[in-house]
């Protein structure tokens, strides 16, 4: 969302790009700027023309992703960063920040052979313990799904792969990525509005 990608782009001190980078019709908005001797890119998804609000989820995300890999193919490293609802039962608490160590999706549910652990897909993440340790983040699988709420059929398979935090678009920045060959993370913020899991009874709204 924009209100996810404004805060890096102004501690970046990155600039709109214009001419635009990616060109339409893709919706997508993006900032570039040398940070330390770095390049760096921010992609926000952009804003849904027929209803005007930010485009989220799968599609949007793994849109974004490949055309912005397009567009700069001498990438080293894509971030998924935003916010993100946290489980209590894997230490989540609210303002805590995560680095993912796997991704998955929560909500592709197709029980047929090999298509079971596809819809699944799970993808490792880049092992980052000096990023951990130096800003003391906390790790664990991050959960994709198009929903912001959860069927009991989701929530198992998040109990399953022991998910720490769920959203709504890395599992695909994660499948767009590795269709480039490049390693991705996620960092996620845990926001107060978010689901918690309570010893197996259920959830309650924090």
């Amino acid at each position: 969302m924009e209100a996810e990608a404004t805060p890096a782009v102004k501690r970046l001190g990155l600039q709109q790009d214009d001419p635009r980078i990616i060109p339409g019709p893709a919706p997508c908005v993006t900032f570039s700027g040398d940070y330390e001797g770095v390049a760096v890119h921010v992609v926000w998804t952009g804003r849904d023309a027929k209803h005007g609000v930010d485009l989220v989820g799968t599609v949007p995300a793994s849109l974004a992703t490949y055309l912005a890999l397009q567009a700069w193919p001498d990438a080293d490293l894509v971030i998924s960063s935003g916010t993100a609802g946290g489980f209590k039962a894997q230490g989540a608490a609210i303002g805590d920040v995560f680095v993912s160590t796997g991704k998955l999706h929560h909500d592709r549910r197709i029980p047929l052979p090999g298509f079971d652990k596809y819809g699944i897909g799970f993808i490792e993440s880049l092992p980052t313990p000096n990023l951990q340790a130096a800003l003391g983040l906390k790790a664990g699988v991050v959960s994709t799904g198009d929903s912001l709420d959860y069927t009991d059929k989701d929530m198992a398979v998040m109990l399953d792969h022991s998910v720490a935090v769920k959203e709504m678009e890395a599992g695909s920045v994660a499948w767009a990525a590795q269709l480039f060959g490049k390693p991705l993370l996620c960092i996620k913020a845990v926001l107060p509005r978010v689901l918690e899991f309570l010893g197996g009874r259920g959830v309650q709204d924090l």
